[in-house]
């Protein structure tokens, strides 16, 4: 019945939504984001002002579960049709709930908010002919435009779109991507990333059986109907990310949001705004291979990096997800949990509590969890009690009387406490010719850079000859006195002057520190694993 006249109600909708609601679509087009040429961007320029511009961007996907747990929807069928009026509660409800999570500061208009929100759903609906307003529609736009974490939201999508063993259910999948394409349509655009009947498969083309973290991939490797998805969230981080470098065409002296730079042209980079509308100047053109920045890491901190990953200190890769158990949780069994008629929910809660305990109390052997009286449980608790108590002294540990042992253990721990604070002294040692390895390269690029400037304009040939044999990080020795203060190691890797490589000299001190360090480590497990052996628990 809900199903069927959720159309006319659709249109019997406060007169108040449709004219406020009008207004989101027209501030979206005094946006200008059509200008932008590249069809992924603009769709998640679009979708990002929307969340904005309704303020779902304050809004996580864990106050979007609860406020559809209280609205009753996570026990309806995904398919079943639902009402505008219900769909009015549970947005009014998100938004009066965050507007008292919010500082008092920080206010919203909840009630345009809601306005807005709703009206951008009827919107979405009637971007496609014969669509219905489902509990998986409203399920899969709140869970799409709402903030958080990308990865959360997923996990979210994928619990509505798996079977009780952790499989990725197809015909679900499939009518999940139906309804979250319809936002891309609302926003016009359908032609980019409107839906087919194909793009359930096509996602996963190769696998039978999708589990989670296999499910989870599209945060790194997301399909092309969802490829705005991810840029939208990237959108959000790097709103405010500065980059103190200049646009090669635009000649602005620095950059917000992303960065460009081209991987043909040295030295060109393009700030967001001139990358998204295809401006070039120069030898460049839009052609050729651009690399994106979200963060801006100076010359000093790459080198740190650079060191650190030599090193192994730095891992060089990270995962794009957290890896999660396959299988689900299990649900609470609550089926031998005394259950109370409707007619009992309006007596007062001591009655309650009274009807509880009798029912409980009549139980016996029927399968219901029965609860003792309180004192019973304290008594219960202080017999258990008395009772451990006597068994610990009657029964002494296994081996605490042994004298021979107890020395042995004793000088264990004791070698223990040597070695670690070995390894600690080796760890500051390390750590101390990292920050002496920093400062020889910044020291070798000072030096680098003075000699260049004070070097004649026709250079020897023997120079060439040896400039052009070393690579330019590595050219430049600087003279003995400026490593005054310096380990004898590193004096000596410069000493010899173009005879030795630096570059090699560094990785073998680096070699030889991981191999201590190593040694330290094999050496503190076999002590461990000695003590384990020699001491028998009790």
């Amino acid at each position: 019945m809900e199903e069927g006249g959720q159309r006319d109600r659709r249109r019997a909708a406060p007169a108040t939504v449709g004219a406020e609601g009008r207004q989101i679509f027209v501030e979206l087009g005094e946006q200008n984001f059509d200008a932008i040429c590249l069809s992924t961007y603009r769709t998640a320029c679009k979708l990002r002002f929307i969340q904005k511009r309704c303020n779902l961007h304050l809004i996580d996907i864990y106050n979007v579960i609860e406020a559809v747990r209280d609205a009753g929807l996570n026990a309806v069928e995904l398919n079943a049709g639902i009402s505008v009026t219900r769909v009015e509660n549970l947005v009014s409800s998100l938004f009066n709930q965050l507007s008292k999570r919010l500082p008092t500061t920080y206010t919203i208009n909840a009630r345009e908010c809601t306005v807005l929100l709703v009206e951008f759903l009827l919107a979405a609906i009637d971007s496609e002919p014969d669509s219905q307003l489902t509990v998986l529609f409203v399920k899969a736009i709140l869970a799409t435009l709402c903030g958080g974490k990308l990865v959360d939201k997923l996990r979210y999508v994928f619990s509505q779109v798996s079977d009780s063993n952790g499989v990725l259910v197809q015909s679900k999948f499939d009518g999940f991507l139906r309804e979250a394409l319809k936002l891309p349509t609302a926003v016009h655009e359908g032609p980019s990333f409107g839906y087919s009947n194909t793009l359930a498969r096509s996602c996963f083309p190769q696998q039978k059986r999708v589990m989670l973290n296999m499910f989870l991939d599209i945060v790194a490797n997301p399909p092309q109907c969802l490829v705005w998805l991810p840029l939208m969230h990237r959108l959000a981080n790097v709103e405010h990310v500065y980059h103190p470098v200049s646009c090669s065409y635009c000649r602005c002296n620095s950059m917000t949001g992303f960065r460009y730079r081209c991987l043909r042209c040295r030295g060109y980079q393009l700030c967001q705004n001139c990358f998204w509308h295809g401006n070039a100047s120069g030898s460049h053109n839009n052609q050729h291979q651009m690399k994106e920045h979200s963060s801006w890491k100076s010359p000093a901190t790459k080198l740190g990096r650079a060191l650190g990953r030599t090193l192994g200190c730095v891992s060089s890769r990270e995962p794009p997800h957290p890896i999660y158990p396959e299988e689900p949780e299990r649900t609470l069994n609550l089926a031998n949990i005394v259950s109370v008629d409707s007619a009992s929910r309006q007596d007062e809660e001591h009655k309650l509590i009274a009807r509880y305990t009798s029912r409980l109390a009549e139980s016996d052997g029927t399968g219901v969890i029965c609860f003792s009286f309180p004192r019973e449980i304290l008594a219960e608790i202080k017999r258990l009690r008395v009772e451990h108590d006597a068994a610990c002294q009657s029964s002494p540990e296994k081996g605490s009387t042994n004298p021979t042992l107890l020395a042995e253990l004793r000088q264990l721990r004791q070698r223990k406490d040597e070695l670690e604070q070995r390894m600690s002294s080796l760890q500051e040692s390390r750590r101390e010719l990292m920050v002496q390895l920093e400062g020889l390269m910044k020291l070798l690029k000072a030096q680098a850079a003075g000699s260049s400037h004070a070097s004649p304009s026709r250079p020897s040939p023997s120079t060439a000859r040896s400039a052009g044999a070393v690579s330019p990080q590595a050219h430049v020795y600087p003279p003995q006195d400026s490593l005054a203060g310096v380990g004898g190691d590193v004096q000596e890797a410069f000493a010899q002057g173009s005879r030795r490589n630096l570059r090699n000299d560094l990785l073998v001190a680096a070699d030889s520190i991981t191999n201590t360090v190593s040694s330290l480590v094999k050496e503190l497990h076999s002590g461990t694993l000695m003590s384990s052996r020699s001491v028998p628990l009790s």
